[in-house]
């Protein structure tokens, strides 16, 4: 769990870091000056500035659960539920992360390449999921497994107070 933390932590730090810098640096520039982006108008550039910006709220908001993860005292009962709980939803953070950040650069480029290519945008948007779909494939079987052992009690029978081998349980 804690590999796994400091690995999702840079990746999240790295996202923060290429969203914040993607959000100064405006595609297409701004007028000189006035500062305005050139392409504030277009409806492309409003879904580019709204998911930047959720991709780098989130991201940060993935980056201190992750930390949150490694600066925990790792006791005995944080690993039923408090750790298993933070992990799946930093996962779940820094894909949404993820998927905004790829909307973002999707809509840079259609900006930018589209207009006058507008063939481009079928392989922009291809491409743009391969991202989302490997982090959804490979990291799906941790989530799950997360999930059922934080989340699904084990002895379903025991717990509905039914007789276990002639004996009363009772909880």
């Amino acid at each position: 769990m804690k590999a796994t933390a400091e690995s999702c932590s840079i990746s999240a730090a790295l996202i923060t870091t290429i969203v914040f810098a993607a959000t100064i640096t405006v595609p297409g520039g701004s007028i000189q000056e006035t500062s305005i982006p050139l392409f504030r108008k277009d409806i492309a550039f409003t879904i580019f500035a709204i998911s930047d910006a959720i991709s780098l709220f989130i991201s940060t908001s993935s980056l201190m659960v992750f930390l949150s993860i490694l600066t925990t005292r790792f006791a005995e009962k944080d690993f039923l539920f408090s750790l298993p709980k933070r992990l799946i939803i930093g996962l779940c953070t820094l894909l949404v992360s993820i998927t905004a950040m790829m909307v973002a650069f999707s809509t840079t480029l259609y900006l930018l390449f589209c207009r006058e290519n507008p063939w481009m945008l079928g392989p922009i948007c291809g491409f743009a999921c391969l991202p989302i779909l490997f982090f959804v494939t490979l990291q799906f079987p941790l989530i799950a497994d997360l999930y059922r052992s934080t989340y699904v009690p084990m002895f379903r029978n025991i717990m509905s107070d039914q007789s276990f081998d002639g004996c009363e349980m009772s909880m």
